[in-house]
């Protein structure tokens, strides 16, 4: 998808409407339309780039940095007692628009309409698999 496709693109320059919450240079956020709770909040760079996987180091800097301030904003004004932060990467994650965007679901307690059932594995990993796959994974790490 280029540029010119993107939804959140045309969100940014302002040919779709949006009910912006934040926006700086590098920055935007706005109300997820769909509103899983009150307050519900995507937060996007200003550059457009897919996923997680494709976004440089400085753009990521930039987008993570806004969202303790734009938290800390639902916090004061909605009072929830809890805050999910979520970002899906490709289909097989539930990405659906595919310009990396963090949402912010504020969370009121049971019942508020998100969940995020996952089923654990504990016991399927010793203590040695779980060194063994760090060491797999930091060994493609560079530094």
């Amino acid at each position: 998808m280029s540029h010119n496709d993107c939804i959140f693109c045309k969100i940014i320059d302002g040919e779709i409407p949006s009910a912006k919450v934040y926006e700086d240079d590098h920055v935007y956020a706005f109300l997820d339309i769909s509103q899983v709770t009150k307050g519900h909040t995507l937060v996007i760079p200003k550059t457009h780039t897919k996923n997680i996987y494709e976004t440089p180091p400085e753009v990521a800097q930039e987008l993570f940095s806004r969202i303790p301030k734009i938290a800390n904003a639902i916090k004061e004004v909605y009072k929830p007692v809890g805050m999910n932060l979520l970002n899906n990467n490709e289909e097989a994650a539930d990405q659906s628009v595919f310009h990396i965007h963090i949402h912010i679901i504020p969370r009121y307690g049971d019942g508020d309409g998100y969940s995020s059932n996952w089923i654990t594995h504990t016991d399927d990993y010793s203590s040695e698999d779980l060194q063994q796959i760090a060491k797999e994974i930091n060994g493609t790490i560079e530094t």
